[in-house]
């Protein structure tokens, strides 16, 4: 159409409807994109922030041994600047926890350290009993309870297992009958698995968190005792032991009895069922990881104890032997498999090559937490406060709580790095010598250059101050000490 014919109709009503409606609809339509999109925005579900650590993997924890808490004690936890306090109860008191004396200790001793935000751990020992506990005497005048035991009527006693004491395992405790006592003299083995024993135990639990306990520690786990069999033991390969000893014999049916992962798991789970944020552990070495694993392959317990690797830091071994130590700890028990790092196993002179705050910066950061002995005796005792604090604020840190580490290679050095996406990264350098060692560090994750963040208090390099900048491919390193460094990661591509 040509321009006249066009125009005819640039003032017809139709028309002029028309472009209105379409003007309209565009601006109408562009309104509402814009409406929805700014609705969206508001609407749309948040990226969740990553969850702290719960609060008995945040902090450090400090053992105590007597269920008292004294006023030396409350300022040994500030000291170490603990998020939770491990107290013993004696192995007598386990089953009477309800006694009016034992459950004031314990409401003393939770109330002492409410106010500091402090919560109390309890080691307990569950596995056998006294002879005039409720359990041993009920089961002596009632055969249907003797189940709670292992429990065999013979004219002598049923097997070869040697007690911890080097007696014989068996007790006769009247004519024809024997139980089985591991432990000394008047102390019985419990059958752990059994129903009058879980409900007993459970109720033990339930009433120790109920007083505001959260958190327990179970003793003796690898001695649980799940199985009436009693095949004899079988002779031990190693060790110079008369027959007589206990080490004389292998121990393979009267330890880590099958199912011990999933009994672990139904206490623990018992536990949270009650308190979600208590926990239940072990307070020894579990040696063997897989039997405290269920048969699905959960972890049986939380923060399980493995390995020699605190101990080897301070007896001179090479920074090449403990990374390959540590990194055997981690294949046996799983890369996100947190750990408890009992600092009660450092050596002590004149075997401990290294200052104490040089360990506790050390394994501070390794994925686990930190178990202070805090007795007058332990060689953490004298490690500045100063030093416990600058460990609070990293193990609060993104990077360590929800970060990834790695280790890395040295000869002389054990070193690694925790690192999270958009936040600073952390190096950490331990020198297990006898000498100044220069760690040539090249990494393509690493910068060239990293600020000192914090220093053990044996560490004496001229030069190496908080907040100056070091090479990462000439780092010095003094004897037995640890140096923590912070840096901008290096983005790939």
């Amino acid at each position: 159409m040509t321009k006249e014919e066009l125009m005819k109709y640039a003032n017809d009503p139709f028309w002029v409807r028309l472009r209105w409606i379409f003007f309209i609809g565009f601006w109408a339509i562009w309104a509402a994109m814009l409406i929805c999109a700014i609705l969206i925005i508001v609407h749309a579900p948040k990226c969740a922030a990553p969850e702290p650590l719960p609060w008995y993997k945040r902090g450090i924890l400090a053992k105590f041994d007597a269920l008292e808490a004294s006023g030396s004690d409350i300022e040994s936890v500030k000291h170490v600047e603990a998020s939770g306090v491990i107290y013993e109860l004696p192995p007598a008191l386990t089953y009477l926890v309800r006694e009016p004396a034992v459950e004031q200790k314990i409401k003393d001793i939770v109330a002492n350290y409410k106010k500091l935000d402090v919560n109390v751990i309890l080691d307990v020992t569950p596995n056998y009993v006294p002879s005039n506990s409720t359990l041993f005497n009920d089961a002596k005048n009632d055969k249907s309870k003797r189940s709670a035991f292992i429990w065999k009527e013979d004219s002598k006693a049923p097997n070869n297992w040697r007690s911890l004491q080097n007696d014989s395992a068996w007790a006769e405790v009247d004519a024809g009958n024997y139980v089985l006592s591991q432990f000394g003299a008047g102390l019985y083995d419990l059958k752990m698995n059994d129903s009058i024993v879980k409900n007993e135990f459970e109720g033990v639990l339930k009433h120790l968190l109920s007083l505001g306990v959260k958190g327990f520690r179970l003793r003796n786990t690898k001695f649980f005792i799940l199985s009436d069999n009693t095949p004899d033991e079988v002779v031990a390969s190693e060790g110079n032991f008369g027959h007589l000893e206990y080490g004389f014999w292998t121990h393979t049916h009267s330890t880590f009895q099958e199912g011990l992962g999933d009994l672990l798991y139904e206490f623990k789970i018992f536990v949270k069922n009650i308190s979600a944020d208590a926990f239940l552990s072990v307070a020894d070495d579990i040696l063997r990881p897989d039997i405290y694993h269920t048969k699905s392959g959960e972890w049986g317990v939380d923060l399980p104890i493995y390995g020699p690797l605190v101990h080897s830091l301070s007896t001179g071994l090479s920074g090449l032997k403990l990374k390959h130590e540590f990194e055997s700890t981690i294949n046996e028990v799983g890369k996100n498999t947190w750990l408890q790092w009992n600092f009660a196993e450092v050596a002590t002179a004149p075997n401990n090559n290294s200052d104490s705050s040089a360990i506790a910066l050390f394994v501070s950061l390794l994925p686990g937490v930190p178990v202070v002995a805090v007795t007058n005796e332990s060689l953490f005792k004298n490690v500045r406060q100063e030093v416990f604090a600058e460990i609070k604020q990293l193990r609060l840190s993104p990077s360590y709580m929800h970060g990834d580490y790695n280790v890395y290679s040295s000869d002389e050095l054990f070193a690694y790095s925790r690192i999270k996406s958009g936040n600073p990264g952390y190096f950490v350098a331990f020198n297990p010598s006898n000498g100044v060692v220069k760690g040539e560090f090249v990494d393509a994750a690493l910068p060239d250059k990293m600020t000192v963040y914090a220093l053990s208090d044996n560490y004496n390099i001229s030069g190496f101050t908080v907040k100056s900048k070091v090479q990462t491919n000439s780092l010095e390193v003094s004897p037995g000490a640890t140096i923590i460094l912070t840096y901008v990661p290096v983005q790939s591509g």
